[in-house]
């Protein structure tokens, strides 16, 4: 049986809490930030949790299962 990879990207892009549940940044914030109002790119700001939809491809990808 062959070893099991970690995605590269995302072993850079996504955190393991201590509590276990993983947490993300948001998307949008990297360009094209001109037309995009201070209220937008603000709410951009901080991280937040991966959802229950995307969860279980998250921790595939971190080969946490």
């Amino acid at each position: 049986m062959p070893k099991v990879k970690t995605h590269s990207r995302a072993k850079k892009t996504f955190k393991v809490t201590g509590s276990g549940r993983i947490k993300r940044y948001k998307a949008f914030k990297s360009h094209l930030l001109s037309k995009k109002s201070n209220k937008r790119k603000r709410h951009l700001r901080g991280s937040s949790m991966v959802s229950d939809a995307n969860l279980n491809l998250v921790k595939r990808m971190l080969c946490l299962r």
